[in-house]
């Protein structure tokens, strides 16, 4: 059965959409590794070619198509660190208790007091 111009169209822009990130992905991936050491840019953690695969490239800004030569907008983190750079920024996005570290207002401390009147609870008895 022969595709539609349609369908034929979208195949062609898909698969060019892929080649580009697969370009780009290879690209600042292998650049970062170039520039900046094997180490995870929050927890310290080192690499080797062993477990390199572990260590991923994340943009400060989260917009992975700011690919600066220089290397500005990426830092090497460990797959871990990425994961909870990414749950934060998330996170802040929703507005979801993203008090802790990417927006300046925490929230109000609890007021409840649940064991105030424990005291004179326990001395009725």
């Amino acid at each position: 059965m022969a595709k539609s111009p349609n369908s034929a169209k979208l195949d062609e822009v898909v698969a060019n959409a892929r080649r580009q990130a697969d370009q780009r992905m290879s690209g600042y991936r292998e650049q970062s590794l170039r520039l900046f050491p094997w180490i995870c840019a929050r927890c310290g953690r080192e690499f080797d070619r062993k477990n390199l695969h572990e260590l991923t490239v994340h943009h400060k800004d989260h917009d992975h198509d700011n690919n600066p030569p220089d290397g500005s907008n990426w830092e090497n983190l460990c797959l871990y660190c990425h994961d909870w750079e990414h749950q934060k920024y998330t996170e802040h996005i929703r507005g979801d208790g993203a008090w802790f570290g990417v927006t300046a207002k925490e929230p109000a401390a609890a007021t409840h007091k649940p064991f105030s009147d424990l005291r004179d609870l326990l001395q009725k008895k």
